[in-house]
């Protein structure tokens, strides 16, 4: 794999106001890597498979990282989680559900569908900040990442 800092992170939120405040929170958090942003699930397959949009590998690669929110216009969280464990060289790709959603039934279905880690969205913009910092020392600097198939 390429050098992880410079590989982008994937956020997949349909709301405007929370995607730039994820992004704002990476930011102060020093989260090195850059941010591509999708606004709803067909647009997160399109990213992830190279189509449409995304057909060109060098300006949109495969994320090192995906933070999904489950409740997206056209295809939710859900079924985008399903979708990417589906695929042969995608299915080991990191996915942390970034979500405001607590409900036990929820967070069960994300792991089911193999969710890598499951975190719900702070209310408060430090605790959001603060929660980046650690998601960057967990997967960016303690994690061993797996190889993704970059041909896809």
């Amino acid at each position: 794999m390429s050098n992880q800092r410079e590989t982008p992170i994937l956020i997949v939120e349909d709301l405007v106001a929370d995607a730039r405040l994820i992004a704002r929170s990476m930011k102060k958090a020093k989260i090195a890597n850059p941010i591509v942003v999708v606004t709803d699930g067909e647009q997160a397959i399109e990213y992830l498979e190279g189509t449409g949009i995304y057909t060109d590998r060098k300006q949109h690669p495969l994320p090192v990282l995906v933070l999904l929110d489950l409740k997206l216009p056209k295809r939710d969280g859900f079924d985008v989680l399903k979708w990417v464990r589906q695929q042969d060289g995608l299915k080991r790709l990191p996915i942390v559900v970034l979500t405001s959603s607590a409900r036990s039934p929820d967070v069960n279905r994300a792991y089911d569908l193999g969710a890598n880690s499951y975190l719900v969205k702070p209310v408060e913009g430090e605790s959001l900040v603060e929660m980046f910092r650690q998601l960057d020392v967990y997967w960016m600097v303690m994690n061993q990442l797996p190889e993704l198939d970059t041909d896809i």
